[in-house]
């Protein structure tokens, strides 16, 4: 039954409400992607038909949560290019950024897309300026100056601090310090709200020296004196950064000046530069100031002081730190006494480490495990390790669990104390706890057994690695750079890396171990065995490590041409040697006399390696200074090189001949080295050495212009057809 004053339903106002874009058409299309100029209409088709799963009326009881046809249909996403700042700027704003995305550089079609619009107002130039991603700054600062010359224009403040923000993260701050003086320009008073807003940029891109810069020059050109949150923001930075002087000279500066109260912030960060410092009589006379100006410190500002000087190594002064804590009636909390007690057990301090412990404890503070790893990792460090494994028992009893480190740290102190036995049982205690052995667990222990000759114990433990399934190869491998390392068991490491060898345990990595070790203590016999073993198996193939190590081998043992051989296999490979390899090689080629082939080293390892010898590039020093003919100017180089503490070696002498005979004659050779002999540089003997030496070369050099020449008229056959004859 109807209500009689109710309109009939056929003339009742039937109400339509759109979501999200409507819909295109022709003459009216959608603004895509957020730019006015991208603009995409539709044409006009035949709608598609309702199917009649969609035309069916829905029913609850029918209702399948997983049935893709009755899924809610998702909204219509934007392109991912299109950001939410984009979204949320105005038509008229979309526009101007259109206009100058559009072209890359200011200019009349740039001006003539801006003049479409009647007026720009201030409101839309800071907008602008402000979007997400910003024009960049060629373009910014002339649409900034052209909106300014409209008539009766004044610009707001929200567009000058858009500009400057701008400019600032375009990585040009100079040009963002100017905000001032373009403030001042268009008549507005400068105020602390730009100081503010540069020093927060400048501070944020780490540039701490341009904000005192910029505060400084507030004060005394444009008479702002600032805030005492700006100067506390400058502190922090300068602070960070490691420029404590100038820290100190700002406080002064604000105390100095009386307008700038300090707050107890301010007292904060200066007491943690000069921890970081380790200037503890400033640090006590700033404490004492701080007490007397403004308040007691509390605990927190000690903490983070204590926590500041212990990173950086200063106990000596924390400890006069605590002291104070303790004369100003502040009780430490656990966090104070945790760093306490790690700095001082790592200084070696383990006594006074163990006395904070009990004071800690007696107090009732929560002692986390960080702080029982502390002081074990002291008790060991100190040869006690009896004390480290009570403290472990303490730490189990306050129902913490080891980690592995702390298992990992008493093995090592138990197998340094010869007591490898009690080292085992740790390692069982380990695998009862579920821990994953790491190869320092296991390291010491079997440097132990191979010591004492104890093959049987070694290779059973070898076997529960195999059990456990860890990759027992790479713990072998760090063993036995943890065996050979120590003093006279170079010669035992290769004795057992044939009895693993036998058990199938070998790599490239071990042989590396042993060949870089051997030729340490110059059993290069040895190591060249190992290598011919290395080319002859079909596993354990030589690498870029491997060469590295044998190039230096084979210059000592004088078969420079083996050597070479190896550089060339790693060519080929696309190795990198290293520099001890390069170095090595260069040599043994200057000491042969192949000057050319060392040259050519040098240049190769400098356009490789990162960081170079110096020795290299003096050497192309000398050889560019051998260009103007000047023995006066390489006598130059090489009297830097002596400043400098670099040795005059045969390839600093290999340079002066091929830059000399390459530039200039072997003239300006002699007459460098006659020089040095004067000055003591190089020996008479020396001196006749490399005056043959640059003889030779010039043979070298002749012999090779005379074949090239042959080569190039065709005349090569005769020469050997003569040569036969003779």
């Amino acid at each position: 039954m109807t209500s009689p004053s109710s309109p009939p339903a056929d003339h009742r106002r039937r109400h339509t409400i759109y979501h999200g874009h409507r819909r295109a058409s022709p003459h009216r299309p959608t603004v895509r992607g957020g730019l006015i100029t991208h603009l995409r209409a539709t044409s006009p088709g035949p709608r598609p038909s309702p199917s009649p799963s969609s035309a069916a009326p829905f029913r609850l009881p029918d209702w399948d949560p997983s049935s893709p046809s009755h899924s809610p249909r998702s909204p219509p996403t934007l392109p991912h290019s299109i950001s939410a700042s984009s979204r949320r700027l105005s038509p008229l704003a979309r526009f101007l950024l259109d206009a100058l995305r559009r072209h890359h550089r200011w200019g009349p079609p740039v001006v003539a897309d801006l003049s479409k619009l009647r007026r720009v107002p201030p409101t839309l130039v800071a907008e602008v300026l402000s979007a997400h991603p910003p024009p960049p700054p060629p373009l910014a600062l002339p649409f900034f100056h052209w909106a300014g010359r409209q008539k009766g224009f004044r610009h707001c403040f929200p567009a000058f601090h858009a500009l400057a923000s701008l400019l600032s993260d375009a990585g040009l701050p100079g040009a963002a310090d100017q905000l001032p003086d373009l403030i001042r320009a268009h008549g507005k008073p400068v105020s602390h709200s730009q100081l503010t807003l540069l020093v927060r940029l400048h501070t944020a891109a780490r540039r701490p020296l341009r904000a005192l810069y910029t505060l400084r020059r507030f004060r005394h050109e444009f008479s702002v004196q600032p805030q005492v949150h700006a100067c506390n923001r400058v502190l922090g930075a300068l602070a960070a950064a490691g420029h404590v002087e100038d820290a100190l000279k700002l406080f002064d500066e604000m105390s100095d000046g009386g307008a700038v109260k300090p707050m107890p912030v301010t007292f904060a960060i200066i007491v943690r530069a000069l921890g970081q410092a380790g200037m503890t009589d400033r640090i006590l006379e700033m404490i004492t100031r701080m007490r007397d100006e403004v308040c007691r410190p509390d605990v927190f500002v000690y903490t983070a002081l204590v926590k500041t000087m212990v990173r950086r190594g200063h106990m000596e002064g924390c400890i006069r730190v605590w002291e104070e804590m303790g004369k100003d009636g502040v009780e430490p909390d656990a966090m104070a006494y945790a760093t306490m007690v790690g700095g001082l057990c790592d200084a070696g301090m383990v006594d006074e480490a163990a006395n904070l412990f009990e004071e800690m404890s007696k107090k009732g503070l929560l002692v986390d495990r960080a702080v029982y790893a502390s002081l074990i990792d002291g008790y060991v460090a100190a040869g006690r390790v009896g004390d480290g494994c009570r403290v472990l028992k303490g730490m189990v009893d306050a129902g913490y669990r080891a980690d592995l480190g702390t298992y990992n740290t008493l093995i090592d102190g138990l197998c340094d104390i010869g007591r490898e036995d009690k080292a085992y049982k740790m390692f069982q205690i380990v695998l009862q706890e579920d821990l994953a052995p790491s190869s320092q667990t296991v390291s010491q222990l079997l440097v132990c057994y191979a010591d004492k000759g104890e093959m049987a114990i070694f290779f059973g433990l070898v076997d529960k690695l195999v059990e456990l399934g860890l990759p027992v190869v790479e713990f072998l491998a760090d063993f036995l750079r943890l065996f050979a390392c120590k003093d006279g068991r170079e010669l035992k490491a290769v004795e057992v890396f044939k009895t693993l060898r036998q058990k199938g345990y070998c790599s490239v990595s071990i042989y590396n171990i042993l060949i870089e070790n051997l030729l340490k203590i110059n059993e290069r016999k040895i190591a060249l065995v190992l290598f011919e073993e290395m080319k002859l198996s079909d596993d354990c193939k030589p690498e870029s490590c491997t060469y590295s190590h044998m190039i230096p081998c084979f210059v000592d043992e004088g078969t420079i041409q083996e050597a070479c051989s190896c550089y060339n296999s790693m060519m080929k490979a696309e190795w990198t040697p290293s520099i001890s390899a390069y170095w090595s090689l260069v040599n043994g080629l200057c000491k042969v006399g192949e000057i050319n082939a060392a040259v050519s080293l040098v240049t190769d390892c400098l356009g490789t390696v990162e960081n170079g010898p110096m020795e290299f590039k003096y050497t192309l020093t000398i050889i560019e200074a051998c260009r103007s003919k000047s023995p006066e100017k390489v006598m130059k180089v090489v009297d830097e090189m002596i400043e400098l503490g670099y040795s005059i070696e045969e390839l600093t002498f290999s340079a002066i001949i091929y830059g000399f005979c390459k530039h200039a004659t072997s003239t300006g050779a002699r007459q460098v080295f006659s020089v040095m002999r004067d000055r003591d540089i190089i020996s008479e003997a020396n001196f006749i050495v490399y005056e043959d030496m640059l003889n030779e070369h010039l043979k070298k050099v002749t012999a090779d212009l005379v074949i090239s020449g042959l080569k190039f008229f065709n005349l090569e056959s005769k020469l050997k057809w003569r040569s036969r004859i003779d």
